[in-house]
This record gives structure tokens, C-alpha cells and sequence, in this order.
């Protein structure tokens, strides 16, 4: 008896046969997209230092990663602000201490500063000492704080100069360590007397915070009213956006697009990875 055979049929594709058509191209694509900004909005974003407030830990052409986690989500957490998270979602306050990332009250821009004052907390200035729920920051002098001049910096008015033997030029500030309750310390610049050193005791209220810079002379922060491209005033927290976590790159201005060897001698290789 003969065994029957059948032919294969040639107009089925074999298994392993995935024909590509545009519409699961573009479904790929918006999938990407769509997983690249969940990331970015309730994960990790990252951030530009484009001032020197934050001096000493934090330079002009610092570039940083920022968990937008820690504090609760908003629609501030959106790229764009897109207006479609409701109010905040699993909020948290910032510890003292904590670099935070916020929305300026009044113009919308991205700050960067340090949480000082809590809820409850009273917060004052005398004669350049913060003084926190009455007790002052211990601060202890260090040595200078010295920074090279480049593009993305300069020697402000308080600075002494420095001339070096290769010709570089250095800007030296007066530094020292402060230490918050808890033991948290960080450091901060002094440019001398200055009317900003001294700052009337007020409370935070429920649900805002007292940010400062730590180039404490030369920082809008919340001594300061709110005011476009200015002070922040007592900052709520509702307008957070995440806590800074490490330098991922960091730059001094000098890099040309038609000099490839200054993109390297640009970046200041020292400061990637620091964390926060």
C-alpha cells in the first residue's frame, strides 16, 4: 500500500518567518517611548546646574540625576507639567538636608537648593549663623574653597584670585562645615557681612519647607520674597520635583565642536559619579 505524502503548502510562512510591517514598527516605537517616560517621570531625570548657588558641592555645568520617587509624584513630576496626575500622590517630605529639585513658585523653572526648615521648624539667620528652632548650626572654618576660573566660572566680587604657575587662574572663597541636628553636614561659602546674613525668625507652615543655598551670599532662596528669576520664599512642597542623587557629568564650558580633543580636557572627569 502506498503511504500518502501531502506537498507542503508553499503560501504558509514557516514559523520562524516574522514579516516586519510598518504598523508593529510604529507600536515598538511608542512603546519605547511610552516606557522612556514612565522612567523619566516616576524614576529618574536628569539635571543641569546652570548658576553657582550651590557652591561648593555643587558647580555651574554640573549635570545630575534626580530620584523623583522620594517625595511623591505631581503633575510636576511629568515631563512638561502636563497637568494629569490629580493633587500628589504617596507624599513624603524631604529630610533636612536633602538637595531637592523644585518648581520656582512663580515662574515654573527648575531650582535646586537645600532643605533647611521643616514644618514647625523656626528658622533665622544672625550675622551669617542659621539658627534653627533656636539653637544655632554649629559651623566649623575649613580651608578654602578654591575653583579654577573657566566658561562657567568666575571670580565673584568676594573671591581672591589666584594666579598659578601653569597660568591657571584660581578663585578662593572663605568655606565652612555645618552641621544640622542628626549630625548631617554639608559646606557651605561665606563672602563676609552682607545684609542677607541677617534673616527674622519665621515658622514653616503645614506642607512647605526653608530651602537655602550653599554659597550662602550669592543664593535667591527662601530669605528672599518670590519673585520671577529671584527669591523662592517658603517653598511648598507640593511644587517638589525630586531629590538629587549623583553627578552623572560635569563640564567647565570649554569644550568646541570643531576641537574634539576639548570635549576631554573640558570635562571634569573628578566630580562624575559623586554622589549626593
Amino acid at each position: 500500500m502506498d503511504e500518502k505524502t501531502q506537498s507542503p503548502d508553499t503560501n504558509v510562512p514557516e514559523s520562524g518567518d516574522r514579516s516586519e510591517t510598518p504598523g508593529s514598527f510604529l507600536r515598538f516605537i511608542l512603546l519605547v517611548a511610552l516606557a522612556a517616560l514612565a522612567f523619566r517621570s516616576f524614576a529618574f531625570s536628569l539635571f543641569n546646574i546652570p548658576s553657582e548657588s550651590m557652591l561648593p558641592r555643587l558647580m555651574n555645568g554640573d549635570y545630575l540625576v534626580a530620584s523623583k520617587w522620594p517625595y511623591g509624584f505631581t503633575s510636576n513630576s511629568l515631563p512638561f507639567d502636563l497637568p494629569i496626575i490629580p493633587g500628589r500622590w504617596f507624599a513624603a517630605q524631604p529630610e533636612r538636608g536633602d538637595i531637592v529639585i523644585f518648581k520656582h513658585p512663580i515662574d515654573g523653572t527648575d531650582y535646586v537648593k537645600r532643605a533647611i526648615g521643616l514644618p514647625g521648624d523656626t528658622v533665622e539667620m544672625r550675622r551669617g549663623q542659621v539658627i534653627l528652632n533656636g539653637e544655632p548650626l554649629p559651623r566649623v572654618r575649613l580651608g578654602d574653597f578654591r575653583i579654577p576660573v573657566s566658561a562657567n566660572t568666575r571670580c565673584a566680587w568676594a573671591a581672591r584670585s589666584q594666579r598659578q604657575p601653569d597660568g591657571r587662574i584660581l578663585c578662593s572663597y572663605t568655606r565652612y562645615r555645618e552641621r544640622l541636628p542628626g549630625g548631617r553636614t554639608y559646606e557651605v561659602l561665606d563672602f563676609g557681612r552682607l545684609p542677607q546674613d541677617d534673616f527674622p525668625e519665621v515658622t514653616v507652615p503645614e506642607g512647605a519647607m526653608f530651602l537655602m543655598g550653599d554659597n550662602r551670599d550669592n543664593s535667591q532662596d527662601s530669605r528672599f520674597r518670590p519673585e520671577a528669576a529671584g527669591g523662592v520664599g517658603l517653598v511648598p512642597q507640593a511644587l517638589l520635583v525630586g531629590r538629587a542623587e549623583s553627578i552623572v557629568f560635569s563640564t567647565d564650558g570649554g569644550a568646541e565642536w570643531l576641537r574634539p580633543g576639548s570635549w576631554f580636557s573640558a570635562t571634569r572627569w573628578e566630580r562624575i559619579g559623586d554622589g549626593l
